[in-house]
């Protein structure tokens, strides 16, 4: 698909040929391949990248070593591609910056399923009120989101923001003092046909509290209902 670039951080030459291949016979052109993290870290830093699909074992450094670092240099949608398979290690991938998990081995069209759900869902506007307001600010006391221009803002600075954990504030932004369960963040944000569970809304919300509260062990902002799940009010009590 024109427009889409992904990068494919794999150091097993035949796999990220192999991806490689499903992805242009698919329609997507831009694709590059990066064999250790240091390729990947400099592809990533000198051009726009929209997918990065990154393995855990590298020859030099580990995926989870330099997934923060990719994050801090793009909010690129990135996709862990491991055999590692221990709960765990897919939460530990979520908290440092990765967006969705794949276990080795895998089927290629799995990938680009994932990648044309992601595609598809940043494209569609839900409501004729979403197309209406799509290009709003959104402020909630010490913190704002800028749809359009992507940037989260904490007290007037702009802060990195993995793309997911920005979709799910967006979401909290957009339906303010609502209560919503773990299913219906993940039907309405992930989508019906995801592959994540509901550990996943736990670590964003997370990810989130780090971001927008002064203490993330004591929100005031994005709160917990007990029974019921997870609301955004529109201004602190503090």
């Amino acid at each position: 698909m024109r427009g889409q670039v992904i990068v494919i951080v794999e150091d097993e030459v035949a796999i990220a040929k192999m991806v490689k291949t499903v992805l242009r016979k698919e329609g997507f052109s831009e694709i590059y391949i990066a064999e250790t993290a240091s390729q990947a870290l400099a592809l990533v830093e000198k051009q726009r990248v929209d997918f990065i699909l990154l393995d855990v074992m590298l020859p030099d450094r580990s995926g989870f070593d330099i997934c923060p670092e990719l994050r801090k240099l793009s909010n690129a949608y990135i996709i862990f591609l491991t055999a590692k398979v221990s709960d765990f290690d897919k939460l530990t991938g979520f908290a440092i910056g990765a967006d969705d998990y794949i276990t080795k081995p895998f089927n290629p069209l799995e990938i680009v399923a994932r990648i044309k759900a992601k595609i598809r869902r940043d494209g569609a506007v839900t409501t004729k009120e979403e197309q209406s307001t799509r290009n709003l600010v959104y402020s909630c006391d010490r913190f704002a989101i800028n749809e359009q221009g992507g940037e989260l803002l904490i007290d007037g600075v702009v802060t990195p923001c993995p793309a997911q954990v920005f979709h799910l504030l967006l979401y909290f932004c957009k339906h303010p003092n609502q209560v919503f369960s773990k299913t219906q963040l993940l039907e309405a944000v992930w989508g019906m046909d995801s592959y994540v569970d509901d550990n996943t809304v736990m670590v964003h919300i997370r990810r989130i509290r780090e971001r927008i509260e002064i203490d993330p062990s004591d929100p005031k902002y994005l709160l917990t209902v007990r029974g019921l799940g997870y609301k955004l009010i529109k201004e602190s009590n503090t």
